[in-house]
């Protein structure tokens, strides 16, 4: 008989936890707990979901924002990134725009985001100096749970459409870049005068990112046979990082009030206490 888990898991009844379908989490829940660490992987964003959204009053900077700290970036640089979350950042929040209209839209900013990096020479030492100085706090209980996953040797997938040479950076700095730890991202490319080129690969928007972009790696092979996924995000966008893992089950967690897209929404979490109760209860 399966067990009521949402309601024995207390971290899943606090007031700022939303729920749309118990009974069809609850029996997601069964499925995973059940089925234990070996058939388990975690996917996850990284800005403002395994970043915290604000601290102490403050708005948190994402990896691409932290970036453009760095000593060496140029007025032009600034100039145009600002005038760009001016034109499009609007349009990805706005709900009267189709998806597919959409997708277009973070495509051109993220390809004239890419293009505005040509010729800067910011070395991977200035970004790791800044996000010394700089590095937003992660969620309250992020050590714990990496080191828990190590542990029992759960992969983690951190999948990100911000700057991946910042998202590694922080990740180092707080010590949770750990061996089971993947990162899929927008990579600086360099050039032979150690200029930046644009970036490696394949450019990850918000609208784009899914385990697609796994396929054919040694990654893939290590998450193929793990069907129970735990999915973290704070946009729609998220949702579909996952898509392309054959028969996987999904436990998602959210911020923004999407209940029709997410099995757990949570309101203004600054922590991992849900994950980690989830987490807990494998254990």
């Amino acid at each position: 008989m399966a067990r009521n888990f949402v309601k024995e898991i207390k971290e899943l009844n606090k007031t700022y936890v939303h729920i749309k379908d118990v009974e069809q989490l609850n029996n997601k829940l069964n499925g995973i707990i059940n089925d234990s660490f070996d058939q388990l992987q975690i996917v996850s964003d990284f800005d403002l979901t395994i970043t915290k959204q604000h601290e102490n009053g403050k708005r948190h900077m994402s990896s691409f924002r932290m970036f453009g700290f760095c000593p060496s970036i140029t007025e032009q640089y600034k100039e145009t990134t600002n005038d760009l979350v001016a034109k499009y950042y609007p349009k990805e929040y706005d709900p009267t725009i189709p998806l597919d209209e959409k997708r277009i839209l973070m495509e051109e900013w993220w390809r004239q985001s890419e293009k505005a990096l040509h010729g800067l020479k910011v070395s991977p030492k200035e970004i790791d100096e800044v996000v010394a100085k700089l590095a937003t706090s992660l969620r309250d209980g992020t050590k714990e749970l990496f080191q828990t996953l190590l542990n029992h040797n759960v992969p983690i997938l951190v999948f990100s459409a911000g700057l991946g040479d910042t998202v590694v950076s922080v990740l180092k700095h707080y010590d949770v870049y750990l061996p089971n730890v993947k990162v899929i991202s927008n990579f600086l490319k360099y050039d032979d005068n150690g200029a930046i080129a644009g970036f490696k690969g394949s450019v990850i928007h918000v609208l784009n990112k899914n385990e697609f972009a796994i396929k054919n790696t040694n990654y893939y092979d290590l998450v193929k046979n793990r069907p129970n996924v735990i999915l973290l995000g704070d946009s729609l966008g998220d949702a579909k990082m996952a898509d392309g893992m054959a028969h996987a089950n999904q436990v998602e967690g959210n911020l923004p009030a999407y209940m029709d897209t997410f099995d757990i929404v949570l309101e203004d979490d600054q922590t991992m206490d849900v994950v980690l109760a989830i987490i807990n209860m494998i254990k």
